[in-house]
């Protein structure tokens, strides 16, 4: 399954209407802002279909997966869109992990809890408001929005020392120019940090092949066009995140040249003072 899939569920009271880009979506927020509501209306959707007064607008099925055995009903959903509300433990456990790498569907899912064992993007942890694009009707339109914004954070132009998730290439090429520690923190716990300390600011890009990518380096028109539209590109059944696509797509582009590219250790080819500008020059643009 790749792609954007637009989904638009309502009933006399209340209207959802949004798009699902990856395989992973994580809806947060606080009590009372629709999130269960929303999953309520899909599985009152599929379960009842138009008596339910509730209408649903998909190219992909929508269902819901809950209750102690998840794994049975998982196994007959194939090539859908899977809600998934907060209150289902299962989605932390690693089983779970390990199992959804080898389906085709899209799964959104319900959480105020960081999910460790999922590697979900920053890009697509969303919680949910009221638009106000109905004005005073009685009906209700709820959007979603990007949780995480780059707003407010402040920009710093010569850091002192430089954090990195990235363990191995990453950490290796970042070492070279400036201090570094690996680390693991979750997004929730590192915005209260900047929040409450100044001269901090995150860089968060879809991973660092995704960088080396998007620094033009390689002068190649084919990764040009899966960076402008990568959703377009990427299964997600053959590629569990967007980060190991990238990955897999550098080693591929880079094979027998003299910019071959390992995950484990950084070709020193990448420290070359021109190639190295260009790929620090990205994070000025992005």
């Amino acid at each position: 399954m790749r792609g954007t899939y637009r989904i638009i569920v309502q009933n006399k009271r209340i209207r959802y209407d949004f798009a699902i880009r990856r395989n992973l979506t994580v809806i947060q927020g606080n009590s009372a802002t629709g999130k269960t509501t929303l999953i309520d209306m899909i599985r009152e959707h599929y379960e009842n279909g138009p008596a339910s007064g509730v209408g649903l607008r998909s190219d992909k099925e929508c269902t819901v997966l809950s209750g102690r055995n998840w794994e049975a009903d998982l196994s007959a959903m194939q090539d859908s869109i899977v809600f998934i509300d907060e209150g289902n433990g299962f989605v932390f456990s690693d089983r779970f992990a390990a199992v959804i790498q080898d389906t085709d569907n899209y799964y959104v899912i319900v959480t105020r809890e960081a999910i460790p064992s999922l590697p979900y993007s920053i890009e697509e942890i969303y919680g949910i408001r009221d638009s106000g694009k109905y004005g005073t009707l009685k009906q209700t339109y709820n959007e979603f929005f990007h949780l995480y914004q780059a707003e407010g954070y402040q920009k710093i132009d010569t850091p002192k020392r430089i954090i990195t998730e990235d363990s191995n290439a990453g950490h290796q090429f970042f070492k070279a120019i400036a201090d570094g520690a690996a680390f693991g923190a979750e997004m929730e716990k590192m915005t209260r940090l900047l929040a409450g300390h100044g001269g901090l600011a995150l860089y968060l890009p879809e991973s660092f092949e995704w960088l080396l990518l998007r620094s033009g380096i390689l002068e190649d028109d084919e990764v040009k066009k899966i960076l402008a539209a990568p959703g377009a590109y990427i299964d997600s059944q053959e590629y569990f995140s967007w980060e190991r696509f990238f990955t897999a797509l550098l080693i591929k582009k880079t094979d027998k040249s003299y910019l071959k590219y390992t995950k484990r250790t950084l070709n020193a080819a990448y420290l070359n003072e021109k190639i190295r500008d260009k790929i620090i020059a990205v994070i000025g643009r992005t």
